[in-house]
């Protein structure tokens, strides 16, 4: 079809969107990351600080997190709900490489970890909060492979398809339903040849 890119384009398209999604998320105050289940937080704070000074407040639909007396690092709605009594967070103390320049070790820091799980196991979030300026294009999400075989069955199953449908789209192709959807009509057309299909349309 005229005006369609060629899969080079495409290639490029997407790297050049990778990369732009890429530097804006590490724009955040944060960094997190997500598999098909849960989400994982992480909020660098200073190495003085203890359990005590951190605010954290995490209901099924928001999310803030902060220093007490200071501006909150997070405030806001969560893009998709979460399980609030499988969901924790912890003040870890983090190793900061030694400078090459000299043989003082670096003090050592902390960072806000939070544990989210999700309650939609089969939804990828294009952003942490309703309220980020950055999100992400879930249809180019894609778990590696490693990751991928180390999930249970039912899944790993549920990924697999997510992953087809998404192709399929992009290429305007019907999706795994859409096809058994068709694939069923093929087979009672099969067993009823007497019956006209011609006007039979996939809902």
């Amino acid at each position: 079809m005229p005006g369609s890119p060629t899969p080079s384009e495409r290639e490029r398209t997407d790297a050049e969107a990778r990369a732009r999604e890429k530097e804006e998320q590490a724009k955040l105050p944060y960094k997190w990351t997500q598999t098909i289940k849960d989400l994982d937080v992480t909020i660098p704070v200073a190495g003085n600080l203890r359990g005590k000074d951190i605010a954290v407040v995490m209901t099924k639909t928001k999310l803030k997190v902060g220093v007490k007396g200071q501006e909150p690092v997070i405030d806001g709605d969560l893009t998709h709900p979460i399980l609030v009594d499988e969901s924790t967070w912890t003040l870890e103390t983090v190793s900061s490489p030694t400078p090459s320049t000299s043989q003082t070790p670096s003090t050592p820091q902390k960072e806000i970890s939070l544990h989210l799980d999700k309650s939609h196991k089969q939804t990828w979030w294009p952003a942490l909060t309703t309220n980020t300026p950055y999100t992400l294009d879930t249809s180019k999400i894609v778990p590696e492979n490693s990751k991928l075989g180390d999930l249970d069955g039912e899944t790993r199953g549920m990924v697999e398809k997510m992953m087809y449908d998404q192709r399929q789209k992009e290429m305007g192709r019907p999706t795994s339903e859409e096809e058994g959807k068709m694939e069923m009509l093929r087979k009672f057309q099969a067993q009823h040849p007497e019956m006209d299909f011609s006007g039979a349309k996939i809902n």
